[in-house]
Parts: structure tokens; C-alpha cells; sequence
């Protein structure tokens, strides 16, 4: 017996909410392109609703000690713990990564909720000597109001969290836009939130697409800050429309990451995290490697082993636990790579393996890209400017280190980069020269942990940064204080 399709609505005021008005999409598996839920789209009403919670609840949240804040955040943290394998097993479902990416991203989801539930005795302000003898002065932090967090499709839990949870820790009420890819991870999110204990109101999560309902939501003088994932294109969008009202905006987007491989890089350490930082999650992350540089002396070495390990990853279905490399996301996501790939062959960028959509009976339902490799690239070409997002690496052969940094700079993005050297004053250079966000020595681009600062400049992002200590001072207003006994 066919199991029934489950029906879901945006979750508002601590419960599921819709009107008739709605239309129904469908959230789709895309490594079998089977339905797994009907997402009923919010109306304006709807939105018109949660941003009402949200400023009715901000009154009683934002008056919550941290420690009760905190106990929430600690409590959701433990209902992800023993959910564990069934929110992997939905991300998988949902999104189309492996089992063992999706598990990473709900254990990387748990360490940030603990993380910001223990920075809750960090919000205190500071004491400072005041100039005059008979004065007291000092600084606290207060929460804005309503946040509004809108999160990409590739990482549904992890992205959200850390926007989220400092959010909450701060002191604010949060209306929160998922992707429209991945609703039902988004939503099951904010249901473990209110299962720990979080009132009615706070955080509202509206089912929409960015057209509708996230330009609703942009343009609402209620909302006091935004924090957004996503393309290049929509966060300029984004910015025009909230810079006129002084809206506090922190944007994380595109990346057109680099990895420099010298002629004495340790090729067993560049391999080690090769294939996951190159075509995890099909290449579908802002941190993925998608340029490879690396000097003509040690090119040949480094090619022989990448091909070498490209040939052998398996890819197909996310449940399946000896797969590599799942589907991307969606079929107009799979044709847009495709259409970068054939501009990369048409500039004349020599296809060294990959290039094409699986076909046969297990990948024809399917959004399946073969993991491809171009080499003979120049900086100029669109495959080595543009974010693709996808399963598709460029190589670009230089002569020398001094090369290595022309060719890594020349981009209008800035995320991340890494190189591997065991040079250690090359390494330093590179730190100070390398003009991005995030730099990595003898690691890949994709790596990061929960307490240090995250985010691009130029292009790849704008605003103060995300997850670390620093994320608290995006979601806080400082108020200096003068008090003459």
C-alpha cells in the first residue's frame, strides 16, 4: 500500500498555520524525483501573521534571562542528539547529499546550538574608568527585534541553526524564509525549538518563495535586521531594498574558491580531503573548491592522483551507504551546470573526465552530474569566474607562487582558498596576500568550526560575520551608559 503524501503549511505562533488562498507545490526527492510532501506557499496574510507573533513575542523574550534562553538552546541541542538519524535521513531525502554528509551536517547543527547556548554570559557589556571622578560609565548589549533569517537549500539545518540560535541568545524573535527546495528540514527545525521549550511567537517560519513572500518581508519596517545565504544576485537584491532604511543586513554569498598547490605541497595531505571539499554535496557549497592552481613542475603528480580518485566515486542515491557523491538539487540546478560546461568547452577548456548527465535505470528519475574536470583553463573563461555550484573543477597551471596569488585574486569573488606548501614564509605571505575571508594552510576550502568568525568580502559577502563570538555583535545594539551618583 502506497504511503500518503503528507501535507505541510508554515509554522506560525507555535503551530501549523495556512488559509484556503494558498497554492500547493511540491517538494520533490531529486535523486528519484519523487514527491515526499506538498508545501502549501504563504500568502500575504500569512506573512502579514508572522511578523505579527514575532513583535508581539520579542516583549516576552527579549525580557528572558540568558540562562533561560540558554536552557532552550541546550534542551533543542539534546532533541537533535536523539533525532539524529532521522533528520539525516530527511536531508538526504529532501536535499539529495549522502547519509554521511547529512550526519555531518546535523553533528555540525548540535555543536553550533551548544556553542551559542554557552555564550550566553558573554552578552554582558563592560565596565570602563570614567574620566570624570564623580561618574560611572559602562556598555550593555540589547536585542534589535524581529530578525528575519532567510537560508539556502544546500545546508537546511546546519545554515539556519547559526543564524538562529545567536539570534535567540540575543534576545530576539525571529521569522525564518528555508528554501523553497528544502521547507520540511526548516520546519522540523522550529518544531525541536518549541518541543525545548520556546514560547509561542518567537520564531515563525513562512513556507514562500523569495519573489513573494521574501520581498514582503525584506520591505516590513518591523523587521531590524536580516540575515541572508544565497546568490550574489539575490543579496544585491536584498541590500537596494533594506540600505534605504537603514536595515542591518548581513549577507553571506557566492564563492569562486581557490586551492594552490606548490611544488612542495605534501600531494598525501592535498588528498586527504580532496573529493569532500571539491565534490561534496555535488559541489553545491559556498565553501567548495572550484578552482584548482597549481605549478607546472608539480602539475602531472597532481593530475595522475585526481583523476585517479574521480574515476573510482560512486555515484547514486544518498540512502545507499556506499555512495560518494548524490544528485544536485533540482533539474533546472542540473541544467544550468550543464550549461556552464558546455561554455567551458565552447572557451576552449580541455574536458578532462566528466561532463555530462547519468543516464540509466537507476539515475534517469534522477539529477545526476558527473563529477567533472576541465584543465587548460584561463582566468579569463566563464568557468573560472563564475560560481557554478556544481560538481565541476577547473585547473589552472601556473609557473610560480607570485602566479599562484595573481591568478587567486583575480576574481569578483572572496570567500575562501587554502594552499599547500611547506614553505612557512610562503604560507605567512599567502595569509596576508590572499585577499578573501577565509584562509587555510595545508586544509581545503570547506572547512570551518563553530567559534571562529565566517564570511567573504567583495562579492562572496558583506556585513558583520557569521557563527564565533563575533556573531553575537550582528544580532545586539550597544547602549553606553553615564551615571552620576
Amino acid at each position: 500500500m502506497q504511503q500518503e503524501v503528507p501535507l505541510y503549511s508554515s509554522f506560525i505562533n507555535g503551530e501549523s498555520f495556512f488559509s484556503e488562498t494558498e497554492h500547493i507545490f511540491k517538494d520533490i526527492n531529486p535523486a528519484t524525483s519523487e514527491v515526499i510532501g506538498y508545501v502549501k506557499r504563504a500568502s500575504t496574510d500569512t506573512v502579514k501573521y508572522a511578523l505579527e507573533s514575532a513583535d508581539k513575542a520579542f516583549e516576552i523574550w527579549s525580557k528572558r534571562s540568558y540562562s533561560e534562553r540558554s536552557l532552550v538552546l541546550f534542551k533543542a541541542s539534546q532533541i537533535m542528539k536523539n533525532r539524529r538519524d532521522e533528520l539525516a535521513k530527511l536531508i538526504t531525502i529532501e536535499q539529495g547529499k549522502t547519509l554521511s554528509e547529512s550526519r555531518k551536517e546535523v553533528d555540525v547543527s548540535i555543536k553550533m546550538m551548544e556553542f551559542f547556548a554557552g555564550e550566553a554570559g558573554r552578552l554582558i557589556g563592560e565596565f570602563d574608568e570614567a574620566d570624570r571622578s564623580d561618574l560611572v560609565t559602562y556598555y550593555t548589549r540589547e536585542p534589535l527585534g524581529i530578525v528575519l533569517v532567510l537560508t539556502p537549500w544546500n545546508y537546511p539545518l546546519s545554515i539556519p541553526v547559526w543564524k538562529i540560535a545567536p539570534a535567540l541568545m540575543a534576545g530576539n524573535t525571529v521569522v525564518f524564509k528555508p528554501a523553497s527546495y528544502t521547507p520540511i528540514t526548516g520546519l522540523k527545525l522550529v518544531e525541536i525549538l518549541h518541543q525545548a521549550g520556546l514560547p509561542r511567537g518567537v520564531v515563525n517560519c513562512v513556507i514562500g518563495s523569495g519573489v513573494e513572500a521574501g520581498e514582503l518581508l525584506i520591505k516590513d519596517e518591523r523587521v531590524k535586521a536580516i540575515t541572508f545565504t544565497g546568490s550574489t544576485e539575490v543579496g544585491l537584491r536584498i541590500a537596494s531594498i533594506a540600505f534605504p532604511r537603514l536595515t542591518r543586513i548581513q549577507l553571506e554569498m557566492g564563492g569562486k574558491n581557490a586551492c594552490i598547490v606548490l611544488d612542495d605541497a605534501n600531494l598525501n595531505m592535498f588528498m586527504e580531503g580532496f573529493l569532500s571539499a571539491t565534490f561534496g554535496v555535488a559541489g553545491q557549497k559556498c565553501t567548495a573548491t572550484s578552482r584548482l592552481i597549481v605549478t607546472k613542475n608539480v602539475k602531472d603528480k597532481v593530475m595522475n592522483r585526481v583523476i585517479e580518485l574521480v574515476k573510482k566515486i560512486r555515484l547514486g542515491n544518498g540512502l545507499r551507504e556506499d555512495v560518494d557523491v548524490g544528485p544536485v538539487v533540482s533539474e533546472s540546478q542540473m541544467e544550468s551546470i550543464l550549461k556552464y560546461i558546455e561554455l567551458g568547452k565552447n572557451q576552449g577548456a580541455k574536458l578532462i573526465i566528466g561532463g555530462s548527465r547519468l543516464k540509466g535505470e537507476e539515475y534517469d528519475k534522477g539529477f545526476f552530474i558527473q563529477p567533472t574536470i576541465f584543465d587548460e583553463v584561463t582566468s579569463e573563461m566563464y568557468i573560472a569566474q563564475e560560481e557554478i555550484f556544481g560538481p565541476v573543477l577547473s585547473v589552472i597551471t601556473v609557473e610560480t607562487f607570485d602566479q599562484a596569488l595573481d591568478v587567486l585574486n583575480n576574481s569578483k569573488y572572496r570567500l575562501s582558498t587554502s594552499i599547500f606548501t611547506n614553505d612557512l614564509s610562503k604560507a605567512f605571505r599567502f595569509i596576508r596576500e590572499a585577499k578573501v575571508g577565509v584562509t587555510l594552510i595545508n586544509m581545503h576550502t570547506n572547512y570551518n568550526e563553530p567559534h571562529m568568525p565566517f564570511g567573504g568580502i567583495k562579492m562572496s559577502g558583506f556585513g558583520l560575520k557569521e557563527q564565533g563570538r563575533k556573531a553575537l555583535e550582528f544580532f545586539t545594539e550597544v547602549k553606553s551608559v553615564y551615571i552620576r551618583p
